[in-house]
């Protein structure tokens, strides 16, 4: 999903049919709306944040269809520039922070992940 985001995020393509490949229900919709609000500011996102995600919960154990994968991304080198003149637009460095995903399994067998939490700067 994140992959996907930041593709979109370097031209703010809020429509990108990519998002819907790994997000689904609010995921899909925050991801989107955060691009369409970048879109409309003028900005674009460069870089990519650095991610190590661990499974922190599987249920039910015996046939998971819902699973938590918890992060400390750091998004020391994904910043939001002005695209007028690529200026940096990020107030203050990036870093690290504690972000939690509920992925689950879809009718099709697939999984996707159906919401997240980013919290602040510090958090992990």
């Amino acid at each position: 999903m994140w992959e996907d985001f930041v593709v979109a995020g370097t031209t703010s393509d809020w429509q990108s049919a990519e998002l819907g490949r790994h997000a689904t229900g609010v995921a899909l919709t925050n991801l989107s709306r955060g691009l369409y609000a970048d879109s409309a500011n003028g900005l674009v996102t460069r870089g990519e944040p650095l991610l190590s995600p661990e499974v922190s919960s599987v249920e039910p154990v015996d046939a998971p269809v819902r699973v938590v994968v918890t992060d400390c991304g750091d998004s020391t080198n994904w910043l939001k520039y002005r695209e007028e003149d690529d200026s940096l637009a990020t107030e203050g460095p990036g870093g690290r922070r504690l972000i939690n995903a509920v992925v689950e399994r879809q009718s099709d067998g697939s999984w996707k992940v159906s919401d997240y939490g980013v919290q602040e700067l510090g958090s992990c």
